[in-house]
């Protein structure tokens, strides 16, 4: 048989065969998109029956069919950071489609098929009982300290919610490829790289091990002052344990957003608020037992190809009720192999925490190295008011810490757990149902809407932001979608709102940095130093109004004088 008739059989056949597997692949997309497109009205139904919620609040949106689109990840730019294109997208839209950008209050609530805390099925049930097994020395104290003070344990959720859908794989670099050298807090990235908590719970998860500054407390109460210095140091390398294994980044707060919390069982009330938009600030306060502790933080990231620098701004503030106060600053983080290998973050640099009164603290976070077989290490020396040294501390910042009461002569890896050292704090247990945000048991309660907490709230709360809640439940199509109604609702926000803050706090008001400290009571008096503008989440935030908030009390961030203690 000629050859050439067998190729040209051949190419006839794989014309068709490639023209059959593209009418299957068409085939498979639309059968996908049905099945999603019923299990969100299955969810839905099954929602609007056990919550008795009027069928009202599930219809649809204006915004699901403005100019914006419903394209996933569409709100990614590749080639230009947001800033660059927000004035090309402001004059783009339309009054038709500012008209969509309404209140979105009546999104904000948890699926009751969904929630962490409703025991709905068995598998549950066996994860409960397994973390209900879990008892370490910390929640052992936490839970004394809280019927010390007469407050009932409170029984909070253990897991996330199941997702509704499955995980989109998405490239990161096909998003970051072309903003090497840029800010990174500037470029709009999808939902999928997001974490379901924001910077601003974030932050607050930094007090997950605050009993280490009660009885930082207790010992300056009773006297020794170098105890507390020891539990002070532990409690700054602590905030550290929980970025281990965590490869998605928390939710760029709005303008204007707030966080609240109130952990009795812990005794620590928090605030967190973002102030000013760029650069991004968050301002916190927490009270705790015989304590304050306070701060503004920022994040300068770059982006070097194969890693991202994150360098922090800002100084934290921690102020006994004797008069003490101790100050530091966080130091690098870098998060490597973002094309090839596996992602992991190190932390690296000093940390100077300087105190008011006898004792201050010098500790070394080492920078990983691949020749290095005990990477993580943290190192350091508590120094008297005369420079001498008193302590020698020594540890990991994702495990835990030590001590040796000694004149720091030793070399560091002298003092080992086997010798004099003595243990001031260890890292909780992970929980027993990971998901791929591996968030810590403390962090999972952080998002979660507990009966009637919602109706004390704030509307600018994080817990109720849409795309959060959504990004929780596994709904990821919704998250995006409404990640970019918010972000697009808050540039116009600002560009409609700029002129008329600039004329009240003069163009330098946003670029200066102070330090935020919590007001309680009525802001008359104050208004031009209390730090609300405009916001996406209501069209009420930013007019200095009074707002009822869950601590029983109006709070606000006020911007005061700042006096520091690091030189």
């Amino acid at each position: 048989m000629n050859e050439t008739l067998v190729e040209d059989c051949e190419q006839i056949m794989l014309s068709e065969f490639s023209e059959i597997q593209g009418k299957l692949k068409v085939l498979c997309a639309e059968r996908s998109n049905l099945l999603d497109t019923l299990r969100q009205l299955e969810a839905a139904n099954i929602e609007a029956e056990g919550s008795g919620i009027h069928d009202a609040e599930y219809q649809l949106t204006k915004h699901e069919f403005s100019g914006l689109g419903r394209g996933k990840y569409s709100e990614c730019s590749t080639t230009e950071s947001s800033d660059d294109v927000e004035k090309q997208e402001l004059e783009e839209v339309s009054d038709e489609d500012e008209m969509s950008f309404h209140d979105t209050k009546e999104y904000f609530i948890e699926p009751n098929v969904n929630c962490g805390f409703i025991k709905g099925t068995s598998n549950y049930l066996d994860n409960y009982i397994e973390a209900e097994s879990q008892s370490d020395v910390e929640k052992m104290q936490t839970t004394n300290e809280a019927q010390k003070f007469g407050h009932l344990p409170f029984e909070r959720r253990k897991k996330l919610p199941d997702p509704v859908e499955k995980e989109k794989g998405v490239s990161l670099w096909s998003i970051i490829k072309d903003n090497v050298g840029k800010d990174l807090t500037r470029v709009c990235l999808p939902v999928y790289f997001n974490e379901p908590i924001s910077s601003l719970q974030k932050c607050c998860e930094d007090m997950e091990y605050s009993f280490l500054l009660d009885q930082a407390y207790e010992y300056g109460k009773a006297g020794n002052s170098l105890q507390r210095a020891l539990n002070v140091a532990a409690f700054a390398v602590s905030g550290y344990a929980s970025c281990e294994g965590r490869h998605c980044k928390p939710f760029n707060p709005l303008l204007g957003e707030t966080y609240e919390a109130d952990f009795p069982e812990k005794g620590i009330r928090f605030f967190s608020e973002k102030v000013p938009h760029h650069p991004t600030l968050i301002a916190c306060h927490c009270e705790g037992r015989g304590w304050k502790f306070w701060g503004d933080s920022n994040i300068r990231a770059k982006f070097w190809g194969r890693s991202i620098q994150l360098d922090p701004v800002g100084v934290l503030t921690l102020e006994f009720d004797d008069g003490e106060i101790f100050q530091w600053s966080k130091v690098t983080t870098t998060i490597y192999n973002l094309i090839l290998g596996k992602l992991y973050c190190d932390h690296h640099g000093t940390m100077h925490i300087c105190g008011n009164r006898q004792y201050s603290c010098k500790l070394k976070f080492k920078e990983h190295s691949i020749l290095d077989r005990n990477p993580r290490q943290v190192h350091g020396f508590i120094e008297d008011v005369s420079g001498k040294k008193v302590a020698t501390l020594l540890g990991k910042w994702d495990d835990s810490m030590y001590y040796v009461n000694n004149d720091g002569s030793g070399k560091p890896k002298d003092c080992t757990t086997s010798s004099d050292a003595s243990l001031l704090w260890k890292r909780s247990k992970p929980p027993p149902n990971p998901t791929r945000y591996n968030l810590t048991s403390f962090a999972i309660t952080l998002n979660e809407l507990t009966h009637g907490l919602q109706e004390k709230l704030p509307p600018t709360d994080s817990r109720l932001r849409p795309d959060q809640r959504h990004l929780e439940n596994g709904e990821y199509d919704k998250a995006n979608a409404e990640k970019q109604r918010l972000e697009m609702r808050q540039r116009m926000d600002l560009f409609a709102a700029s002129t008329e803050i600039y004329e009240k706090r003069g163009a330098g008001y946003c670029r200066c940095r102070g330090n935020y400290k919590k007001m309680g009571g009525s802001p008359d008096g104050l208004r031009g130093k209390v730090t609300m503008e405009p916001s996406a989440m209501s069209v009420d935030i930013g007019k200095l109004r009074s707002r009822q908030t869950g601590m029983d009390a109006q709070i606000y961030l006020v911007k005061l004088a700042k006096t520091l203690l690091i030189p």
